[in-house]
């Protein structure tokens, strides 16, 4: 495995030198993208990302609850990601391991961080009763930058989330649910964007097969104001100053050229 990898790295660090990468694209172009939203029917919102070949499906439930003692007057947001044996054979079942919980701590931070939802309009009784917001992350195959194709189809489902509005009956503290439908108050849209470090090369969306064999890896969250929600660096390696300006100003550019698309997708819903 250790010399197929080494003849890997080989392969893809001569071509990076031509600017060239194994599939075919520019260093600092992404995959084909496509979104689908409102896959699965019993979900509040869905959406299905395909970035390349990677592919993952991620729904949203919305059910009362508690808030946390520390924010009665906010509403919850839960992730979770679940890793699907068959998507890979570095996937194997059970708990989830550090890469599933790494992954949905950045999907969660970036839309927490960046106040996505507005957690006050969830609240029914302060202290007592509030939306708690469920992101079910489910990767259906594994080929590299499970953290993007993730964190966009986290914010593509919730911007398809529609949820019944409820009355609270003082009296009998009793919550009925209603037959009209609100959108989830979601009102900022975070986007994701991973770039890899091979040899001295930056490259973004890494594939399967660049993941093998890079040094280094960041991923940045960043909405459509400029604010930045959220920073990953995992994989070992370092990065220059220089370098994550040059990261910072691609990201930007990557964001919102995703942005636009997510929100094209919405309004032909």
């Amino acid at each position: 495995m250790e010399i197929m990898a080494s003849i890997m790295k080989d392969h893809i660090l001569q071509l990076l030198k031509e600017d060239k990468r194994i599939d075919g694209r520019g260093l600092e172009d992404f995959r084909p993208l496509t979104v689908e939203m409102n896959v699965i029917e019993k979900a509040e919102g869905s959406a299905l990302v395909k970035l390349g070949d990677t592919q993952v499906l991620v729904g949203i439930k919305v059910d009362l609850g508690e808030p946390f003692p520390d924010l009665p007057n906010m509403g919850v947001i839960t992730t979770n990601v679940e890793f699907v044996p068959l998507a890979s054979p570095t996937f194997e079942p059970g708990p989830p391991d550090e890469r599933a919980i790494e992954l949905a701590r950045v999907v969660d931070r970036g839309i927490r961080e960046s106040q996505a939802i507005d957690l006050e309009k969830l609240v029914i009784v302060p202290g007592k009763l509030v939306r708690v917001v469920f992101i079910d992350v489910h990767v259906l195959d594994h080929d590299g930058n499970l953290l993007d194709a993730s964190g966009i189809g986290a914010i593509a489902a919730l911007l398809s989330t529609r949820i019944p509005k409820v009355e609270y009956n003082e009296e009998t503290e009793e919550v009925v649910m209603l037959e009209e439908y609100e959108k989830l108050p979601v009102t900022r849209i975070p986007i994701p964007v991973t770039l890899a470090k091979i040899g001295g090369n930056l490259v973004v969306d890494p594939n399967f097969e660049e993941e093998q064999v890079m040094d280094g890896k960041i991923t940045i969250t960043t909405d459509e104001n400029g604010y930045i929600s959220a920073v990953q660096k995992s994989e070992g390696g370092s990065f220059k100053l220089e370098e994550i300006a040059y990261v910072t100003d691609l990201v930007y550019k990557k964001a919102s050229e995703i942005r636009e698309k997510v929100l094209g997708i919405i309004k032909k819903e």
